[in-house]
């Protein structure tokens, strides 16, 4: 076999571990990327980077036809699901070359094929033996299809419909849709779809969206979509699936009750797992838990002492997240940890993480919930503020949603806030860092607010404390 050593191996080409090699450049090293599908991985080619674009010419469309001002008058605007799938390869491919392949030169490389372990320190890739003195397995995760009778035997849909170069492209909207799975996959691209002139149902198994979340999350969100037209079936699950013509026939049972329904097409949305399954980890030596994440220590360490892993593939592990930049910030610390002296490695810290679900208007969070800062045994100070006490929120008309801010009640620290509402994607920056440096709630009176913004939103929930929003004037405490 032709073999070629290297000082890094990582399985996996995605924004991981491009930070591993790009940090591994930066210390001398040289590095190869093994990837078997398209450089750049999940969020530039199908994930992230192509659902936002869509999603936001979805919300111009929706705009036009529900104009939320009197005297602005709604508008149906023609579009051409074909040019907007086009448009939006131009942008994956834009920028898979500006952030990914125009990054490549000697001493990063990229083998194509599937990677597989001979030994340790071995990897086979179609033929070719690549050895690495150290290695990172970031080969990231993929939809999880759960077992549904008949969901093999037909053509079904999963987040890669909106990849680019690939054969799973979805390039003409349906006409009813049915998603199984009810988390921030299949809400963002329901409400897409509905947008885009979908019939759309929604299926989840638990008693209402996002149960991990605020319990006020869930009820909103469900709001927010029924409003625009998505049928929602919480507390219930798909059984079976079977092809009829050019329909698909599903029977769900909800809370005892059998349901039947004819779509066009399904998409399966029902979570991620761990890519673990097919790189032969045991050859290698590395565990891996029952739901095929690797376990690693907070220097991203496996159990075996020069094999590194990093991004989605570690699950939960040492509190971490499957989000993009999570990965991204974990994969350059454990490159610099695989090559540093022992004492001088960077541990990681997944305490403050902000997440985003791009609904509009859109989802935000970051630190404890109500409901955990409890089970950890601390008395508990929270509020809800419906986003109509917000001016900015009444100015620009869209009084949707809320936010919620939990403290600690006897210190007065903040320890995580959700919100639904315009910009909460952007505002919930400002309360991730003040959950980095430990803010109070008067860190957050005390900080001079631009008026009107959504930020001021965070001011407003902290006031709550100690006064009724409701009788605040503008820019008051």
């Amino acid at each position: 076999m032709p073999q070629d050593h290297f000082d890094l191996v990582i399985l996996g080409s995605g924004s991981t571990a491009f930070a591993a090699a790009l940090r591994a450049r930066e210390l001398g090293k040289r590095s190869v990327m093994i990837e078997e599908r398209i450089v750049g991985g999940t969020c530039v080619n199908r994930g992230c980077l192509p659902s936002k674009n869509l999603i936001e010419a979805a919300r111009i469309l929706h705009e036009a036809r529900h104009p939320r001002f009197p005297g602005l008058q709604p508008t149906t605007m023609a579009f051409d699901f074909k040019a907007l799938i086009a448009q939006k390869d131009d942008v994956v491919h834009a920028y898979r070359k500006k952030k990914y392949t125009s990054l490549l030169d000697n001493s990063i490389q990229i083998e194509q094929g599937h990677a597989q372990f001979l030994d340790p320190h071995t990897v086979s890739v179609d033929g070719k033996t690549l050895t690495g003195e150290k290695i990172l397995i970031a080969t990231g995760s993929r939809p999880h299809v759960p077992a549904i009778q008949g969901l093999q035997e037909i053509p079904y849909l999963t987040s890669d419909l909106l990849t680019a170069d690939e054969t799973q492209e979805l390039t003409q909207c349906p006409r009813s849709l049915l998603i199984i799975g009810g988390g921030y996959i299949a809400v963002e691209l329901g409400q897409m779809f509905r947008r885009f002139g979908a019939d759309v149902t929604l299926v989840e198994r638990s008693a209402q969206l996002f149960p991990r979340y605020e319990p006020e999350v869930g009820p909103t969100i469900s709001a927010l979509l029924q409003a625009e037209g998505v049928r929602i079936l919480t507390g219930a699950a798909v059984e079976s699936v079977v092809q009829d013509s050019e329909e698909v026939v599903a029977q769900i049972v909800q809370r005892g009750q059998k349901i039947s329904l004819h779509v066009e097409k399904i998409l399966v949305a029902a979570g991620r797992i761990p890519n673990t399954d097919s790189i032969a980890l045991e050859k290698a030596g590395v565990m891996k838990n029952e739901y095929g994440a690797i376990p690693v220590d907070e220097y991203l360490c496996t159990n075996v002492s020069h094999i590194y892993a990093a991004g989605d593939v570690i699950g939960n592990a040492v509190g971490s997240q499957m989000a993009t930049p999570v990965g991204s910030q974990d994969g350059g610390k454990a490159a610099y940890n695989a090559f540093a002296d022992p004492d001088k490695r960077v541990a990681v810290n997944h305490r403050v993480i902000p997440r985003a679900v791009f609904i509009d208007p859109p989802l935000a969070s970051v630190g404890m919930t109500e409901a955990e800062v409890q089970a950890a045994g601390r008395r508990c100070w929270c509020t809800v503020v419906p986003m109509e006490l917000v001016p900015r929120a009444g100015a620009i008309r869209n009084p949707k949603g809320f936010i919620k801010m939990v403290a600690d009640w006897d210190t007065d620290e903040v320890l995580g806030v959700t919100m639904i509402g315009p910009s909460a994607e952007e505002v919930i920056h400002e309360a991730a860092m003040g959950l980095r440096f430990h803010a109070t709630l008067h860190d957050f009176i005390d900080m001079l607010h631009v008026y009107p913004t959504m930020a001021e939103a965070l001011k407003i929930a902290a006031i709550a404390r100690y006064k009724d929003p409701a009788k605040l004037s503008c820019c008051a405490e």
